[in-house]
């Protein structure tokens, strides 16, 4: 007699010579393993392995962290995934999401008037105000500075090369904003003085006007404009139609904010250092150049909140 050769298959019987028809198990789910989430200790376990071995990190790694959504350990590169997987298991996370990233982050920081800014020679002069052109952005500062020339920097890192500068005869620079890592705004720092104050827009400066001014050496100080259309002359030649001040400044304020006298945290912008006589121990006289001739001449806009 033929033996009929049979076996098992998915608790189906296959047998030669029989067609049959195999279906699922009435509870599908039965048969698949069941795989725990990770729990969020677990995943702010594996983030604390991650951070703690931060500086071994591929360069395309830019940077991870607990997806409450999908329950897992997200690590970000910009660029190939090539050996983040290995690099994060080799420190204990052994279970990552690897996404990628359009572009790589970078540090912000900000553009604020009085604060010092630098050229690549070393010397150092004060920020003025924030201003653009349609979407190109620029520095105003004072002219015998950005007549130095070079790469200025700022606070935070690089800003850009001189687009303008007139001096003597009058005591403007424009410094491009070419680095995206700096911030335009519309404020001006008062140091000691208290909190950063806003700019709100331009004026034009008169006889008796309550005015403060800020520049990285000295810092934040207040008096009255004693004059306007007031002609300067220094050792390089005369600039004319200044803002003549009681406020002090020293060396190094060059460039920096004249402004109308706080309204609570608001001002209006009235001109950049130039020079003067005295100083802040004993006071002196101080002029400014006027920031309207400057936005008149090039169209700009200030930034103001």
């Amino acid at each position: 007699m033929k033996r009929t050769i049979a076996r098992l298959v998915g608790g189906a019987l296959l047998a030669a010579g029989v067609a049959l028809t195999l279906t699922a198990p009435a509870n599908a789910a039965d048969a698949a393993v069941d795989v725990a989430a990770p729990s969020a200790a677990q995943l702010s376990a594996a983030q604390a392995k991650l951070d703690s071995a931060a500086s071994s990190r591929p360069s395309n790694v830019t940077g991870w962290y607990v997806d409450q959504s999908s329950k897992s350990l997200v690590v970000e590169v910009h660029g190939a995934d090539a050996g983040v997987a290995k690099w994060a298991a080799k420190h204990g996370a052994t279970d990552i999401q690897v996404r990628k990233v359009a572009q790589a982050p970078q540090p912000y920081w900000s553009l604020i008037g009085g604060q010092a800014i630098t050229t690549t020679s070393g010397s150092r002069c004060s920020l003025g105000f924030n201003a653009r052109i349609g979407s190109s952005r620029y520095v105003i500062t004072a002219g015998h500075c950005t007549d130095l020339g070079g790469t200025w920097s700022g606070t935070g890192g690089t800003i850009g090369g001189v687009a303008a500068s007139s001096f003597p005869g009058d005591d403007y620079g424009v410094i491009a904003v070419q680095s995206s890592s700096a911030q335009s705004t519309p404020l001006v720092d008062r140091y000691s003085s208290g909190g950063d104050v806003t700019v709100t827009g331009a004026a034009n400066a008169s006889t008796g006007m309550a005015v403060c001014r800020s520049g990285s050496t000295t810092g934040w100080y207040c008096g009255s404009v004693t004059g306007t259309n007031t002609t300067v002359c220094y050792q390089q030649g005369c600039i004319y139609q200044m803002i003549r001040t009681n406020v002090c400044a020293e060396p190094g304020d060059s460039g920096g904010s004249l402004v109308t006298r706080p309204s609570g945290s608001t001002v209006r912008a009235l001109g950049m250092t130039s020079g003067g006589s005295g100083n802040c121990r004993t006071g002196g006289t101080t002029y400014y150049q006027p920031v309207t001739e400057v936005l008149n001449r090039y169209g700009m806009t200030l930034y103001t909140g």
